[in-house]
This record gives structure tokens, sequence and C-alpha cells, in this order.
């Protein structure tokens, strides 16, 4: 006869059991739930960018058509790579507001307006939002202009015991002497009940990558990537570095590592962006790669991908997490690519790099008092997915003029690659300040295919003096020499043997009407300064025609006032040189003035480190019609990869949103947008039927500007 205790435990076996079972299924339905569903910002938290869904797929996706779409009624630059949990779309508008929608028709449940709760003008480029749930509480996070805002997802009305009546400062965490203020503009990650965020930070503001509590909104920690006294990286700054210097923050966002509990960040370039005589250093943890404790903000490990940044070299994406096939062994690796447009892989746990990095040297500065760091980190594999430095067979074919222009420019300002020496002249940036890669991010397959989209788009680089005698230089005449004085030199004297004027004695030859017309519509060799602000235009003329704007009125050239002037430029209150301005390097039709292609589509297999296909991304019709082929073209927003073989991406500047067969690059299907798709897609299931899904809201390139949502889906 059994025991009384065996009597007792068979039912408390059999309890358990079923115990077992409820919760494997809920699990597993849990899992087929998010399969259907795009549940956080770029698909998951490894930023994939991948869909096991396939009901589109190869020998279908030419039927795509139009399922519905919605107007938010806001313009601009519609970045939201829209969330869909439960049949529920939520979308950051082009204005910042939330909008949840039916995701199967288009129709509106709810709109939040973060102004209702504070009164600040909200800023732009929201690039999603965050979901979490515990049971019944699901909550939306996003932010405002200097707040992040938790919301109930059924209503969209603020948690009221989120933080401060159901908001947190950005700022918080980021100083600990005074507030700091503190943007966002890319959604965190989710561990657990932490919501882990970095922060978009002015240059005197150092970052940090923080994790709050998703419930109450309580900072629980804070890693500071410019360090404190003490900290590790602090030996990279001079003393106090912290206290003058900011940025450094994961603006482009970041990933996780769920199972292993890992947050990685890349970083941006350490603060003020161009001008590093304070902070002379290898700078950590700015332009780096770092691993980090989900639990307690501790580092890992880290990779610095520029050192002593002076060009704006941020790691513009966040990383990308995969599994590879690597020397024999399946590996979890971490890739991230650069604006330099190469791809750094590592493996995700150790942080050593899957193939061999080197430190080559860069070019000097040729400014007194910048000092460059002597060499750059380069890695053998994967090979750069775009050219590494303008030469002459990188002249404009598009036209004769454009060929002649491109090829006087190149003479006289020279190309050094990314890294070209700080200088007062103006030379030649390319891969340039918008990549290469850019905040859109690479798609992965579960086959260890990385998938990426890049610009190839050369830029002008060049610092300016800001003083002369200890006093500041006049803007008319700042303005001269970013504009002006790189052709017709800073005396005025010009080249006329290579046929650039001289400007000494304008006034005398024509009046400012004449040059004012000259200045923006162009002439002979001269490109149109149109795009350039017309106050900044304005003081131009004020220089060459001893306008109002002309004199320095900042400090007097003689005297003490002279000399503390000089003193405080001596200690970097007032940097003796300014960035002459983010300026692309276009033709005189507008178009980049490098030979094609302009933007690329790239597969590349992380399991080899090969390159597998190149195509051009986007095109323009009016070049087409010249017998051009296609020359791909600026583009913003990333792709999406689905189990079906398929890539979706808009970012063009054509308002087309494509899809191209993983394996090949061919395009299978276009459709029109109403404006550029400047977003990445989404995909998803509702009942059964398979959508895709993109922001368009053009505002990118000079392209115009709308609000768009358009979800597209196979005929029911």
């Amino acid at each position: 006869m059994p025991s009384p205790g065996h009597e007792t435990s068979v039912p408390l076996a059999r309890t358990f059991l079923t115990g077992l079972i409820l919760a494997f299924s809920a699990t597993a339905a849990r899992a087929a739930s998010a399969a259907k569903d795009w549940p956080f910002y770029l698909g998951d938290q490894a930023r994939t960018h991948y869909s096991p869904l396939k009901q589109i797929h190869r020998g279908n996706v030419a039927r795509l058509q139009v399922a519905w779409t919605f107007d938010t009624g806001e313009k601009g630059e519609f970045q939201s790579n829209n969330l869909i949990v439960d049949g529920v779309l939520y979308t950051a508008s082009p204005g910042r507001h939330v909008i949840a929608l039916d995701a199967s028709t288009g129709k509106a449940r709810w709109r939040f307006d973060p102004r209702r709760e504070h009164d600040e003008p909200l800023g732009r480029r929201l690039r999603g939002v965050m979901y979490w749930a515990d049971g019944d509480d699901r909550r939306v996070f996003s932010a405002g202009a200097t707040r992040l805002y938790a919301l109930d997802a059924r209503t969209g009305e603020p948690i009221r015991s989120f933080g401060r009546n159901g908001s947190i400062a950005l700022g918080d965490g980021l100083r600990t002497a005074e507030p700091a203020t503190a943007g966002l503009n890319t959604p965190g990650v989710i561990w657990h009940d932490l919501l882990i965020l970095s922060a978009n930070v002015a240059e005197n503001v150092p970052g940090a990558i923080r994790a709050f509590d998703a419930r109450t909104g309580a900072l629980r920690w804070a890693f500071h990537t410019i360090p404190r006294p003490g900290e590790p990286g602090a030996e990279t700054w001079p003393p106090d570095g912290w206290k003058h210097s900011g940025g450094a923050s994961a603006w482009s966002g970041l990933s996780l590592d769920e199972d292993r509990g890992i947050v990685y960040a890349a970083t941006e370039t350490a603060g003020p962006d161009f001008w590093g005589g304070r902070r002379y250093g290898e700078n950590l943890f700015a332009n780096c790669l770092i691993a980090l404790d989900a639990r307690t903000g501790r580092r890992l490990w880290h990779h610095q991908l520029v050192h002593h940044d002076l060009w704006d070299m941020d790691l513009p994406a966040p990383p990308t997490l995969l599994t590879v096939t690597h020397r024999g062994l399946r590996i979890p690796a971490v890739a991230q690519g650069t604006k330099m447009g190469r791809l750094f892989v590592f493996h995700r746990v150790s942080g050593e790099p899957l193939w061999p990095i080197h430190e080559l040297p860069a070019p000097a500065s040729q400014l007194p008092g910048v000092a460059t760091w002597p060499a750059q980190p380069h890695q053998d594999l994967p090979a750069p997915l775009m050219r590494q430095r303008y030469t002459r067979d990188d002249v404009s074919p598009i036209s004769p003029a454009a060929h002649q222009l491109t090829t006087e420019r190149l003479n006289r300002a020279g190309a050094f690659g990314s890294f070209p020496p700080p200088r007062w002249t103006e030379t030649i940036l390319f891969p340039g300040f918008d990549g290469g890669f850019e905040w859109g991010g690479s798609a992965a397959d579960p086959d260890g295919i990385l998938y990426a989209n890049l610009n190839e788009i050369p830029w002008i680089y060049q610092l300016i003096p800001t003083q002369r005698d200890g006093a500041a230089i006049a803007n008319a005449e700042r303005q001269y020499l970013i504009h002006c004085g790189p052709c017709h030199r800073p005396d005025q004297s010009g080249d006329p043997a290579g046929g650039i004027p001289s400007l000494i004695g304008l006034p005398n030859r024509k009046t400012r009407e004449e040059v004012a017309r000259q200045i923006e519509l162009g002439a002979g060799r001269m490109p149109p300064l149109g795009a350039v602000p017309a106050a900044q235009r304005s003081a131009i003329l004020d220089f060459l025609f001893g306008g109002p704007g002309r004199v320095a009125t900042a400090a007097p050239r003689k005297g003490p006032a002279a000399a503390k002037a000089r003193d405080r430029a001596a200690e970097g209150e007032t940097p003796p040189y300014t960035f002459a301005g983010f300026r692309r390097w276009f033709d005189a039709e507008g178009y980049p003035a490098i030979k094609p292609p302009w933007g690329t589509l790239n597969a590349v297999d992380l399991n080899t480190g090969e390159i597998k296909w190149k195509v051009p991304l986007g095109e323009y019709k009016e070049l087409k019609a010249r017998g051009i082929p296609p020359t791909g073209t600026e583009n913003y927003g990333g792709p999406v990869v689905t189990a079906g073989g398929l890539l979706f991406i808009g970012a063009t500047a054509d308002e087309t949103f494509r899809a191209f067969d993983k394996d090949t690059g061919r395009i299978l299907w276009e459709a029109s947008l109403p404006f550029g798709g400047n977003a990445t897609p989404s995909t998803y299931e509702v009942a059964g039927r398979q959508f895709v899904v993109i922001s368009a809201g053009g505002g990118k390139s000079g392209r115009p500007a709308g609000g768009s949502i358009v979800a597209f889906a196979l005929a029911e």
C-alpha cells in the first residue's frame, strides 16, 4: 500500500506537470504571436530587420498592391519604423505625436500629442516608439522634446505613476552638479523591466547609456561615455575632460542580446565635433562599439573605430546581432557599419574581431594647435563596401561641364579619404559625413548574410579661423572664407591664370544686385549658391561691398580685452577654428559630383567576409531618359529581409518602394510612394494576411515632404 506521502505526491506532480505544459503553451503562443508581429524597433532587439513571414515571396511579390494608407496630417522627415503588436500599429509622426492604428485597415484608434503635457517645441526625426507589457500592463514609450512619456497602449493616455505624472526628463543622470537637457530620436532596448536608452545631447553635455525602471521611471544605472575621474577610459582624456567636452552618446540606437543580457551601443563623436584642442587623446568611449551588462551597466568590452575624431565620423547605425559560421564554428557575432563604408565584425561575447584590425597611418593636421591621432583602424575583411577615396577615376561623367568642374576642384582641393588633414582650405571628404552606412541600419538573415544600403556622395571639409589678433573674425568675412575663399582666395586675388577672377575692386565693376544674382544662380564656372541661406549670402555681399556686417564687434584688436580674448582662446573657451559647414559636393545640375553609383544596396556573407552582390539603389528618371544607366541616389532608411527570400526597402530620393531578391539583388517589384520612404519598413501578419508598411514623409535630399503611411498586401 502506498505511503501517505506517495499518495499526496501524485496529484502534486500532475499539477506541476500541468503547470509546465500550460507555461510552455503560453510561451509558444507568445512566440507564435511575436513571429507575426513587429514588436520592436527594426523588428527585434538584435536589430536584424528580419521577419520569418513568407506569405509574400519571390513568386508572388509582383502582385503586391496598396492595402491602405493613412495621412498623419503633418509634414517633415517621417522616419518612424512602425511597431505592430496584436493587430495595432504604433507610429511616431513627423511632429512626434504617437498614433495607434488598426493594422489591418489603417483606421485611427488614438493619438497622443506631448504638448498636452508639456508645452515645448517637439522637434522632428523620431524614428519610432517602444512597447512593453507585463500581464495586463501594456505601455508605449515615446519621446517628446526633452521628456520620455509612458502611455497606456490601449488608450494613449499617460500612465501617471511613471516618473512625474507620466514622464521623465531625458537629461536625468547625464550630469552630477546641475540638470542637463537632452532629447531622443531613436528607441532604446528593453530588458525585463529596464528601459535602456541613450540620448541626443549638445556638444557640451557628456553622453551616457542609462537604464530606467519601466514601471516607475526611476534611474537604475548609468554608464558614462565620457568617463569621470577614476572610471575606465579617463586616462584617454585630458584632466577633467568630462567637464568641458560633451557628446559621445549613442544617438543611432542600441541592440540587445536578450538571452545573455548584453547591451551593445554604437557611439558618436565627442564634442565639439571638429575642434579637438581641449580633448586631445583617444577620447574613449566616443566612436566606440561598447558591450555592457544589461543588469548593471558594467562595461564588458569595447572597440574604438575612430580615434580622436575631428571629422564627425559617428558610428551611424545600431549594431546588428547575428550568428555566423566562422572557421567551422557557429559564432554569436555583432557587426558594426561605419560612415566610411567599413564593416567591423566581432565575437558577441568576447569582443574578439573575427578578422584582423590594423592601425594604419593617417594624414597629419596642417593647422597649428590642431593635432590628429597618428593612426586609424582598418580591417582585412569584409572589404570596404564603397570607394575609400576620390581619385581621378571618380571624376563625374554626367556632362562635359560636370567633368571639367570636378576635375578642377579635385586638382585644387585634393582628397585624402575620410580622415583628411584639418586645414583652412577646403578638401574633399569621401566617404562623407552621411556615409557610407547611415542610421537606417543593416538587415541580417539566419544564414549569416548582412544587407546594407550605403551612400557614395562626396562632401567638402574645411576649418576656418575664428580670430585675428585676439578678435573674432566678423561673420561677413567668415561667410566669404567658407563659400568664396577656396576659389577666390582669402585675399580676394583669385587665380586669373586658372580662370578664377580677382574680386579686388569688385564694387567698381558690378553692382551689389548683380553680384547677388550671380551668387544665387551661378555663372560660368561658379556654382549656384541659391541653396545657401539668404542671410549667409547677404553676409558675403556685406564683405565684398563693405556692408554693416563686415566689421568684427566681438572684441577689439588691441589692449587688455584683446589679450584676454587670446587667453580664452588658448584655454579652449573660444576655439581658434570653426567648421565651415556641412556641404555636399554637387555639380551645377544638382547631382553628386562623382562618378556613379551614388547609392547602393549590398549583400555581405559574414561567414566568409566576402561581398556577395552590389547593385545601384534608386535612379533619376531624367538621367535615364538621357541614356544614363541607373545611378543610385542618396538614401536614408534601412532594408527588411524576410523568409520569403525578399528585401524590402524605400530610402531613395525617387519616391519608390522596392522589393529585391535577397540572393541576387534583382529588382522584383516597385511601387510609387506619395513621398520618399526615408524610414525602415515593417512587415507583419493580421488575420492570416501579411502586410508590408512604410512611413513616407520625404523631406530628405531636397525632396517634397509629407506624412503618409502606406501598407501593401496581396489581394484578398
